[in-house]
């Protein structure tokens, strides 16, 4: 167990608002660091798949969130701990925030990426979208300078800058005023090598030249950022304490250099592990690598599954499905007879399954785009979409009824982000065993459809902050393994 020294150089690249760049940003940093013979740990600050995705295709390895809502401030600290301590001697941590740097859930602002940057006593570069604006800039990055000392602000990143005029004004105001150095100018990047989908990036497994935005975005962080400052701010953090206790109990999550779909036994037993099935394809792609390796280090085999190119259903003894976008896939989906008959005979037969958003609509009657595509029909809900989120932000949900993977009285703390919306509901709002306290849930304030060994559920959880959920689903699939 690491002590309270963080053994690894780090930084956290923030931003005034979201939309600022700071993700093309940090991918390319990441990416041209990685070019350079460096390690480079990606980290995502707050509930995200999809920034986080494209941060760990340029890093070549996980990316891991860090959400002091979902976990407590221990617990994060411990996970960042044990996942850091697998660096070597040419490693750096890049963590990138979310929203504005002090942007938290009160006038504390309690999550933001600020609170988290003091947690893990971690050097800030503020990346600045410059656009429209010149000397006024050097005025806000003193503000935010004074506006919490405690936060290290070491460096800013000046972002779509209009020319080398434009660069000059800002970098001479910054530096003249705020005394911190400017050590990047970033001209606007085309909106091909990044386009956009909802709120976020479009997820990397559906994003054709992911490579060549990648490339793109280290060619530029190579020729407009200075690296060797960026490395050397990170340096400075080295062997620095973290803020919290961590030698206190908590969960913590062993990061699994191997395979997480290997077949090779984690634990010694008498049997076989159980197998769990995790839906993986481009139609649901979004899963914590934390949720994941929780799964493993309870006892689990995972085995990768799809239902848009699987024939059949194989054998597993629990089922995982994330989130994702099956709506850009739903002909295929519903194309996928013979997969959507075993899972629901599966379904029927107490197969223990668990879903998340995307998951939650794949195992609906249906959903209605242009047209109506036949779902698996495990549950009783027919989905549509809408033009605006129907669900987004953190989410507190109070289990208030008996299911296979939660006691009652637990208290869930996640997050939803969803277009979806349910146009019909033949159930019984007894059988939805979540009661809403933040966020909105599948229906009247309730979520976590329950039918059988289905849980199914509008809110994402992290294992970090929800331990006993991986021992649920390896506890029955043992179950499931045994009959």
């Amino acid at each position: 167990m690491p002590d309270s020294r963080i053994e690894i150089p780090r930084i956290l690249i923030a931003a005034l608002r979201g939309g600022s760049g700071k993700t093309i940003i940090s991918i390319g940093i990441i990416a041209a660091l990685c070019n350079l013979g460096k390690t480079v740990l990606p980290f995502k600050k707050g509930p995200d798949y999809i920034d986080a995705g494209w941060l760990a295709m340029a890093a070549g390895q996980p990316c891991y969130n860090l959400d002091t809502f979902m976990a407590t401030e221990n617990v994060v600290c411990r996970s960042f701990l044990s996942h850091a301590s697998f660096s070597s001697a040419n490693s750096i941590a890049v963590i990138e925030g979310n929203r504005g740097i002090y942007d938290g859930l009160d006038v504390d602002g309690s999550t933001s990426t600020a609170s988290l940057a003091k947690l893990l006593n971690t050097p800030v570069i503020l990346c600045l979208d410059c656009t429209k604006t010149t000397r006024t800039m050097a005025a806000v990055v003193l503000g935010c300078l004074h506006f919490d000392p405690k936060v290290n602000i070491q460096g800013v990143i000046l972002n779509r800058v209009a020319g080398a005029r434009h660069e000059a004004i800002l970098r001479q105001s910054i530096e003249k005023y705020c005394h911190i150095p400017v050590i990047g100018a970033v001209p606007k990047l085309k909106a091909s090598d990044f386009p956009e989908r909802h709120m976020g990036l479009i997820p990397a497994p559906e994003h054709l030249g992911v490579k060549q935005s990648i490339d793109a975005a280290a060619k530029v962080a190579a020729e407009h950022v200075d690296l060797e400052a960026v490395f050397r701010i990170a340096a400075a953090s080295e062997h620095k304490p973290v803020s919290c206790d961590v030698s206190s109990s908590g969960a913590i999550l062993i990061r699994d250099e191997g395979n997480l779909a290997s077949s090779q036994p984690i634990i010694q037993n008498a049997h076989r592990r159980p197998r769990i099935g995790i839906a993986r394809d481009s139609a649901f792609q979004f899963y914590y690598p934390d949720n994941l390796q929780a799964l493993v280090s309870a006892g689990a085999e995972l085995v990768m599954v799809s239902p848009l190119s699987d024939p059949v259903l194989p054998e597993i003894d629990a089922l995982y499905i994330g989130g994702g976008f099956p709506e850009t896939h739903a002909l295929a989906l519903s194309q996928n007879i013979r997969f959507k008959n075993d899972l629901q005979s599966a379904a029927e037969s107490g197969l223990p399954i668990y879903a998340e958003c995307g998951g939650l609509m794949y195992l609906g009657q249906s959903l209605v785009l242009d047209q109506p595509y036949t779902m698996t029909g495990v549950l009783p809900i027919v989905f549509g979409f809408s033009k605006k989120p129907q669900g987004h932000g953190y989410t507190i949900a109070a289990v208030d009824r008996n299911n296979p993977f939660y006691e009652i009285g637990t208290i869930l703390k996640g997050h939803e982000f969803h277009y979806s919306k349910v146009l019909s509901f033949s159930g019984d709002l007894s059988d939805m065993v979540f009661s809403m306290e933040k966020g909105r849930g599948i229906i009247h304030l309730k979520d976590g459809i329950c039918y059988k060994n289905v849980l199914a559920t509008y809110t994402h959880i992290h294992a970090a902050g929800v331990p006993q959920w991986a021992e649920s689903m390896v506890r029955l699939a043992k179950t499931r393994m045994a009959l």
